[in-house]
């Protein structure tokens, strides 16, 4: 049986969130508030019951046809759903992707080679959203951000093959798989230090990087008028 979803788990600001709700609020208020003139308008007194049940019947699925095209805004998986839509066709990325290579999307977390998505504190990605998508278009959003990365996803592993990612990446790289820590430390003390020219060619690499989750992010401030603040090294 086909997939009919993809559920994503994405890291915003409080700001955001807020803002993600209040849309929906809004939303419901205005199609609550739709759905009773419609009844007041189409529900005469005396009417039967049999009567009455099927205009209510034929309100929802007004309602539910107005949710598809965009005119109500439904779930708040609805309005994140149409604002992915968008965002991928204001980049120019909603098109057919190749197939990725197995078990390289099914990884969690950033790209490798990315530093953490998740600046905490006062403006940093605090909070998280769940969103559902629809199954075919959470894998265009996944095959997008892997394909468009790719090149510097590889550029940044060759980095690090000459520079080492420095002893904090290094650890959390090292807890992750379950290398002792001791060894990962040796590893990148012994590596010479990348001069700054190197540096600031990671740092162009790094912006380079997107991520299901920059991509959602961008969704919901696309839909409710938002910005995200940028994060540190093109993260």
């Amino acid at each position: 049986m086909a997939r009919v979803s993809m559920k994503f788990h994405v890291a915003v600001t409080e700001d955001a969130l807020k803002a993600l709700n209040g849309r929906r609020k809004d939303e419901r208020e205005r199609e609550e508030e739709w759905i009773a003139a419609r009844r007041k308008e189409l529900i005469a007194p005396g009417m039967s019951r049999r009567a009455a049940a099927a205009v209510r019947s034929d309100i929802r699925a007004r309602v539910a046809r107005m949710r598809r095209t965009g005119e109500f805004g439904g779930t708040r998986d609805d309005i994140v759903t149409r604002a992915v839509r968008e965002e991928l066709l204001t980049r120019g990325l909603d098109r057919k992707w190749p197939k990725p290579p197995a078990g390289e999307i099914e990884a969690p977390g950033r790209p490798w080679g990315t530093p953490p998505s998740t600046p905490m504190g006062e403006g940093g990605y605090t909070h998280r959203v769940s969103v559902n998508l629809p199954y075919n278009l959470g894998d265009t959003v996944r095959r997008a951000a892997y394909w468009t990365s790719k090149a510097a996803v590889e550029a940044l592993q060759d980095w690090a093959d000459r520079w080492g990612d420095g002893i904090d990446v290094a650890l959390r790289e090292a807890e992750r798989d379950g290398v002792p820590s001791e060894l990962a430390l040796m590893s990148a003390t012994g590596r010479p230090s990348a001069p700054q020219s190197a540096l600031e060619i990671r740092d162009r690499l790094r912006q380079q990087i997107l991520t299901t989750g920059d991509l959602i992010r961008a969704a919901v401030d696309r839909a409710t008028g938002g910005k995200q603040p940028e994060l540190p090294d093109g993260g």
